[in-house]
């Protein structure tokens, strides 16, 4: 048996990326995808819209001096337009340093990413470390 498409889309989002391609990686999503942040952090909420997730993901790979790692390790699909990933999360910023589990539930419509719930481990350190 082959990956499920759903998982096949997010597992070239995760590619894009980890390359560090947000030009892929925006073509994945609907125009109007948010993605949530849990937390009080510089970089929780909710990020509305295709430019507005680029525009996080290229923030958090600069304030970590591009140190930031992501190694995915499950996907798993409903078969009705959502996926849930779990992937370790590795950076380094001034004198902190970030390694954790998190995992995401997406929402696929019309085979582009609509919706991003982000989970993490331990909710304070990532608090702390993206303050």
């Amino acid at each position: 048996m082959g990956e499920h498409p759903d998982c096949a889309l997010i597992r070239r989002g995760y590619e894009a990326f980890i390359g560090g391609n947000m030009d892929t990686l925006a073509e994945l999503m609907t125009t109007d995808v948010t993605h949530h942040v849990p937390g009080e952090s510089s970089i929780s909420g909710h990020h509305k819209g295709r430019e507005a997730c680029v525009q996080l993901y290229r923030r958090q790979y600069d304030v970590t001096g591009g140190t930031l790692r992501v190694e995915l390790e499950t996907l798993a699909a409903d078969g009705r337009g959502h996926v849930i990933s779990v992937h370790r999360c590795r950076a380094e910023r001034e004198d902190r340093g970030l390694d954790m589990k998190e995992g995401m539930f997406f929402t696929i419509v019309g085979g582009k990413i609509s919706d991003i719930d982000e989970c993490h481990e331990d909710i304070d350190a990532s608090n702390a470390f993206w303050h």
